[in-house]
């Protein structure tokens, strides 16, 4: 069977078409031309490679970031925060962890995660003073200000 379908795929190709065909009549058979040598190192070459690789690198951005936005999962975590890390050993660390209206200080380990000491009045205020924004907008007045005085 496999024969077969070899037989039939092999005497269906256009080439072997052609030939057939170019026998049939009593042509001389053509020369198939031979393909010219391009350099591989060319600037063409290196400019469509180039082109190429930045193309797929920004496409692999574009669905990450797609996938990442419309994905439709909310983040599990909206109501716990880490607010602070404390390096103790290069293995462990204290952390502070705010869960709701409650702070809460764990101790973690590789494999372990300890509760050490839980706070019913926040010790660390989770909630910047000044947001960037205003700071940067403040700098940016001021900076006019001095270039309008000048």
């Amino acid at each position: 069977m496999r024969s077969w379908l070899l037989c039939l795929f092999v005497s269906l190709s256009p080439t072997a078409f052609a030939l057939g065909v170019e026998a049939a009549s009593g042509a001389k058979p053509s020369v198939v031309p031979a393909t010219t040598y391009q350099e591989p190192f060319s600037t063409a070459a290196l400019t469509q490679l180039l082109l190429g690789l930045l193309f797929v690198i920004g496409l692999i951005f574009l669905l990450s970031w797609c996938f990442k936005r419309f994905s439709g999962v909310t983040p599990m975590a909206r109501h716990m925060k880490v607010l602070s890390v404390l390096p103790l050993s290069t293995r462990e660390k204290a952390v502070l962890v705010q869960v709701g209206d409650k702070q809460l200080l764990l101790g973690v380990a590789p494999g372990r995660v300890s509760h050490l000491h839980s706070f019913e009045e926040p010790i660390v205020d989770d909630q910047p003073n000044e947001s960037f924004a205003a700071r940067l907008g403040e700098a940016i007045s001021k900076r006019r200000s001095v270039d309008e005085a000048d």
